[in-house]
């Protein structure tokens, strides 16, 4: 999978992707992502990204040339399956559509600033628009990097441990059940029996229960789906 970044605040992406599972992927050759400079493709000496809204109004609205120029010089070098666009009014990013677009290739996320972007990004430019929550950021930057790595986790290789991620919360319309490790008591206080008792089908069984019950107590709204029961 390849990501490419573009926004007006690269130093902001650096060390996001230099360290931990994103750079091991990268480093395996699973996972590419490159950070654009959308300043690179102003054309003014001053190299602006944004103007005044048309009819007035607080805030600057990021300009449309250097965003079509970036997105034209990426698409004259590679099919791209999505030009996203991270906006508080996309689509709200959860477990399903992570797996759905993990199956993609290469992928452009747009990251918007101050008032947003001229609508004619929006309406010619970007093939889909994706929030990662109900409350707005100063910009795109932190929402690519949830979506980069919401991703780029689920590819094959990217994980020691291939199961990790399938057992994840929301992966089965649960949260995840609690877990435990060394030592087995703490202060008075002892890891549950059952999971030291070497029986699967129990472990499984009761790591069911948990997240069924965690889910009803914290998520309620999930077990309105169909996985929910």
């Amino acid at each position: 999978m390849r990501i490419d970044i573009l926004t007006a605040l690269p130093g902001l992406l650096d060390s996001y992707f230099n360290d931990s599972i994103l750079e091991r992927a990268q480093q395996k050759g699973l996972a590419e992502v490159h950070v654009h400079d959308l300043r690179a493709f102003a054309t003014d000496k001053h190299k602006r990204l944004d103007d005044y809204a048309f009819g007035g109004g607080a805030g600057m609205v990021m300009l449309i040339e250097p965003i079509h120029r970036a997105i034209e010089h990426l698409k004259a070098q590679r099919t791209y399956d999505e030009v996203i666009y991270m906006s508080p009014d996309g689509q709200r990013l959860d477990q399903p559509l992570a797996n759905r677009m993990s199956t993609l290739k290469n992928l452009i996320l747009l990251c918007g600033h101050y008032k947003g972007v001229d609508e004619r990004v929006r309406q010619h430019l970007v093939t889909r628009e994706i929030s990662i929550g109900d409350y707005v950021l100063s910009g795109g930057e932190l929402p690519a990097a949830v979506l980069s790595d919401a991703l780029i986790r689920l590819l094959p290789g990217v994980l020691n441990d291939e199961t990790s991620a399938l057992s994840d919360s929301f992966q089965d319309g649960l949260v995840a059940p609690p877990v435990y490790t060394r030592p087995a008591e703490y202060n008075g206080w002892p890891v549950p029996p059952v999971l030291m008792s070497g029986h699967e089908a129990r472990i499984q069984a009761w790591r069911h229960e948990q997240s069924v019950q965690r889910t009803r107590e914290r998520r309620p709204d999930l077990l309105d789906g169909p996985e929910g029961g």
